[in-house]
C-alpha cells in the first residue's frame, strides 16, 4: 500500500477457470479472512458459477503481515481501491465484481458510493451490512448482544497483540494511540476509541461511527448492488437499514429475510454447511454477467506497484 502497509489476496491454489473468467473480490467481516468457512463456501460457489474469487484480507487479518501502525476501519476505502486496481491489472480481460459481509459490506458500499460512475467494479453484493454504525454500536449494548460485542472485541485483541509494539512505538513518537487500552479492550467501541479512530483522524469514536456509516453512500451507488439483510440481525439491526434510499436508487435491490441472525442463513439442518445466500449471490452475478455481455469492460487509471499487495494461494476444500 502507498503508506508501506500490506494486505493479502488469497485465491485457490489451482483452478481450471479461463483467464478471462470474471473475478469476484470478497471482503470478509470485522476480523474475518480466507480461513473462515463462510468465505470458503462462497469461493466454491463462485467457482461453480465460472467466477474466480479473490479474498481481500484486510491488514492483520488471516495472518497477513503488519508493517505500519495502521489496521483497517469502516471508513477507509483506500486499500479496497488499490486492491481493485491491482486485480484489474492482473486480469485485464475479466470483469470485476465484489461482495462483502458485515464490516466488509460497509466498506464495499462506501467504496461504490465514492467511485460513482467511474467504478471499476461492475456489480456488487452486500450481506449483513450494519449501514448505520451509531445504531449498531447502540444495539451492541443491549442484553444478549453484549456477548457478540465481547467475542468480536476478543478477536480484535487477538489480532492486535501480535502487532502491539508498532502502536507502542507510534505512541512514543507522539501518536495519540492508547496501546494498553487496546490490549485490554472489552468492546469494539473500546478498541475503536483506542486505535481505529486515531489511525484515521477522527476526533471521537462517535464521530467515526456517524461519518463512516455506509447508509450515507447508498444514494451515490451507480452499479447494481444486491443487499441481503436479516430482520433479526443483532449486529446489523433492521432499523439501521436506509430503506428509503435503497428504494430510491434503481441500482439497489434489497432482500430482507425474517430470520437468519448475523450471517446465519442456513440452507439445511447442517448449520456448518454453506448458506443459501452463496447460491443466490452466485446466480445474481451470473445474471449481471449476462446483462453486461457485449459492453466494454470498465478500466480506469493505473494500478499500484505489485509490491503493494502480498499475494498468496490457498487450497479451498469442500
Amino acid at each position: 500500500m502507498p503508506d508501506g502497509g500490506v494486505v493479502a489476496l488469497d485465491t485457490e491454489a489451482s483452478t481450471d477457470l479461463p483467464t478471462e473468467a470474471p473475478v469476484l473480490v470478497l471482503l470478509p467481516g470485522l476480523t474475518g479472512g480466507s480461513g473462515d468457512t463462510y468465505v470458503q463456501h462462497c469461493v466454491l460457489h463462485a467457482k461453480k458459477a465460472g467466477i474466480r474469487a479473490i479474498v481481500f484480507n484486510s491488514r492483520a487479518t488471516s495472518d497477513s503481515p503488519v508493517t505500519t501502525a495502521q489496521f483497517y476501519s469502516a471508513s477507509w476505502t483506500g486499500d479496497m481501491r488499490d486492491v481493485v486496481k491491482h486485480v484489474a491489472a492482473k486480469y485485464p480481460s475479466s470483469r470485476i465484481f465484489a461482495a462483502g459481509w458485515s464490516l466488509g459490506a460497509n466498506i464495499l458500499t462506501r467504496y461504490l458510493g465514492e467511485e460513482g460512475d467511474k467504478c471499476i467494479v461492475e456489480a456488487a453484493a452486500a450481506l449483513c451490512n450494519p449501514f448505520n454504525l451509531t445504531v449498531s454500536d447502540q444495539n451492541f449494548q443491549k442484553w444478549f448482544n453484549r456477548l457478540y460485542d465481547f467475542n468480536l472485541a476478543k478477536s480484535l485483541r487477538r489480532i492486535y497483540k501480535n502487532h502491539h509494539h508498532l502502536f507502542v512505538e507510534a505512541a512514543a513518537r507522539g501518536a495519540q494511540y492508547d496501546p494498553e487500552r487496546a490490549l485490554n479492550a472489552k468492546t469494539i467501541r473500546d478498541f475503536d476509541d483506542a486505535i481505529t479512530r486515531i489511525s484515521f483522524g477522527w476526533d471521537s469514536v462517535d464521530q467515526y461511527y456517524a461519518q463512516s456509516s455506509s447508509s450515507l453512500s447508498v444514494p451515490f451507488v451507480k452499479v447494481p448492488l444486491l443487499v441481503v439483510q436479516s430482520h433479526d440481525d443483532p449486529i446489523a439491526p433492521s432499523h439501521a437499514i436506509p430503506f428509503d434510499d435503497l428504494e430510491a436508487n434503481e441500482k439497489c435491490l434489497l432482500v430482507m429475510t425474517p430470520s437468519g441472525g448475523h450471517l446465519g442463513w442456513c440452507a439445511s439442518p447442517d448449520v456448518l454447511g454453506p448458506p443459501w445466500t452463496d447460491l443466490a449471490v452466485s446466480q445474481y452475478f451470473s445474471a449481471c454477467l449476462q446483462l453486461l455481455e457485449g459492453t466494454p469492460i470498465k478500466r480506469l487509471g493505473s494500478h499500484q506497484d505489485d509490491r503493494t499487495t502480498h499475494s498468496r494461494t490457498v487450497l479451498v476444500q469442500e
